[in-house]
């Protein structure tokens, strides 16, 4: 059986990306991945109960697939 997504799993993805890129305030793509990674981090609870609801419908079958 496929392991089930994490929100945490997603959440230490967005910041990888983030540490991949040199800090930079004037970059969209810094910042957009920056202040994703702070809000998301702050919204736990929320953002776990979305990954639960995206999971029971399906959205991640394909990246949990062997």
């Amino acid at each position: 059986m496929p392991a089930k997504m994490r929100a945490e799993t997603l959440l230490a993805e967005l910041d990888r990306l983030r540490k991949d890129l040199q800090a930079d305030p004037t970059d969209l793509e810094w910042l957009a991945l920056h202040h994703a990674f702070c809000f998301i981090s702050y919204k736990m609870t929320d953002f776990r109960k979305y990954v639960e609801d995206e999971a029971r419908k399906g959205a991640f079958d394909e990246a949990e697939e062997d």
